[in-house]
Formats: structure tokens, C-alpha cells, sequence
């Protein structure tokens, strides 16, 4: 019984369609995925749509919201939103713009560095969907300037990068109480990195939080072990994923290639079905 918590389609930064990203995880035997785009639900509705052939495979629909803390940025998991809740999906639309503006500032900084990156091409390899750093990778791996998509995050966009530029982003806790309105599940994304990380789970669960990813790529088992303890302590349940992206399938861990415990999808299950009897019966 295999599970995937955390993967990315075209409607923000992954390169497959939601319903071929179905398709493939169901081809691998998955029992339980998630559909986890960045600022965007909009992957979600064609995915359940894909997954009516395939009886065996669940699709959880989510959401991936990134966040800004002073020393970085925190990215929160939604599982079982809402995904027609209005007030989601103008939230997450505000933040999908200032991406695109970003997509713009760093674009013009590249440019000033020799690196001639066309607009229209980065629109196009976002397909429509939230447009994000790796569809810049794109364009520049297309161009020559860079030889790997890690290339291009390391030297100029990531986060200490020449060429980066920041975007409107909602704090943490402003993230998970969105997830929490849309009836959804609050999960804190890769957070082995996070500085602090046990005081923000306090302030956190305060808001709503209830889990951490614990099983991610390139996780080892004293990382795994670590994060498994601190969500006992606080009384979290414990996620897991690939993060799939399907940017390099050469270096990227496939669908399906995290190890996650099963019962991880089954306490989340058990806790989505929880609170919708409580929702109920209020």
C-alpha cells in the first residue's frame, strides 16, 4: 500500500497534466496520492475527474502555500480543502499574481545579467497554470545558459541568488488558518531545515496545524526518526512525499519513490472523516 502526499502538476510548477500525473501513479500501484500545487487548486477538479478510472488509487485534493519567516519561508500543505471555497480560491489567485510579478522582476535582473530570458516563453511553459522559479529554469535550460535546473537555482534564482526577487507571501500561521477555513488540513511541508522549528510548531498548531511532513526526499533516518518524535510530542500527525515535480527525470525522486507509511494516509483520512461528523452534527 503506497502512498504519495506531495506532488505537483501543471497547474503550478510540475510538467505533467493532472490527469496523466493519475495515470502514472495509478501505473506504479499507489494507493493514496495528493494533489499539492503551489498556489493553485486548479489541478485538483481534473484530477478526481482522471481518477474515476482507476478504483484502486484515492486522490486527496490539497493545495501547497508558500510562506515568508524572517530567516527564509515556510510552506504549508492543505489536505482535503475546499477546493470551490471562495475565499480560497481568491486567496490563492492574490498570490499567483504576485508570482507572476516576481516572474517579471527576475526576469528584468537576469536580463541585466546577459542572460536574455523571453516573458512569453516563460507563459508558455507555465501552460496556464501558477507560474513559478522552475518555469525560469526552463527557459534558461532551453537557452543554453544553464546546464541543470539545480544550476539555475544555485547561481541566480534562488533565494541568495543575483537575480531573485521577492513576492507577496502570507505568514504561516496567515496559511494555515486559510487551509482551516477551507475546511482543510493543515500539514507543515518539509520542515527538517526550518530554524526554530519546535517553536513554530507551538504557534502553529494555535492556528490549526495538525501535522508535519516527516518522509521526504533525501530524508535519512535520523532526520525521519527526529521529525517522528517532535510530531508525537505535540501531538501531530506525521506526512510524507516526493515533492514530484517531473523537472529532471534523470535526478528527481519519481511519483511514488519516498517511502511514506501507510498509516499516515489513514490517520489523515481518519481525521478528515472527524471532522466532517463535526461539521455535521454543529
Amino acid at each position: 500500500m503506497k502512498v504519495d502526499l506531495h506532488l505537483h502538476t501543471t497547474a503550478s510548477d510540475g510538467r505533467l497534466d493532472p490527469g496523466v500525473l493519475v495515470g502514472v501513479a495509478a501505473k506504479k500501484g499507489l494507493s493514496v496520492i495528493a494533489i499539492t500545487d503551489h498556489d493553485s487548486i486548479d489541478g485538483i477538479a481534473p484530477a478526481l475527474l482522471a481518477a474515476e478510472s482507476f478504483p484502486s488509487l484515492r486522490v486527496i485534493p490539497g493545495v501547497e502555500i508558500n510562506t515568508d519567516i524572517t530567516n527564509g519561508e515556510v510552506h504549508i500543505l492543505g489536505y482535503f480543502i475546499d477546493y470551490r471555497n471562495k475565499e480560497l480560491e481568491r486567496a490563492l489567485e492574490t498570490l499567483r499574481n504576485s508570482r507572476e510579478a516576481r516572474a517579471r522582476k527576475m526576469i528584468a535582473k537576469l536580463g541585466e545579467l546577459g542572460i536574455d530570458v523571453e516573458w512569453q516563453r516563460v507563459k508558455e511553459l507555465a501552460g496556464g497554470g501558477s507560474i513559478g522559479r522552475p518555469h525560469i529554469a526552463q527557459a534558461m535550460f532551453e537557452r543554453g545558459y544553464i546546464l541543470s535546473f539545480q544550476e539555475a537555482f544555485i547561481k541566480y534564482i534562488g533565494r541568495q541568488g543575483p537575480a531573485y526577487a521577492e513576492r507577496e507571501r502570507l505568514s504561516p500561521v496567515e496559511a494555515v488558518a486559510l487551509v482551516v477555513k477551507a475546511g482543510g488540513l493543515p500539514v507543515l511541508a518539509h520542515p527538517a531545515d526550518i530554524a526554530d522549528l519546535e517553536e513554530l510548531l507551538i504557534e502553529l498548531k494555535q492556528a490549526g496545524l495538525v501535522g508535519l511532513e516527516a518522509y521526504y526526499n533525501g530524508y535519512n533516518r535520523k532526520t525521519i526518526n527526529r521529525l517522528v518524535d517532535l510530531a508525537d510530542k505535540h501531538g501531530l500527525l506525521t506526512s510524507g512525499g516526493s515533492d514530484f515535480h517531473g523537472l529532471e527525470s534523470a535526478n528527481e525522486i519519481p511519483v511514488g519513490g519516498v517511502d511514506v507509511p501507510f498509516d499516515c494516509a489513514e490517520r489523515l483520512v481518519a481525521l478528515a472523516r472527524q471532522r466532517d461528523q463535526e461539521v455535521v452534527t454543529q
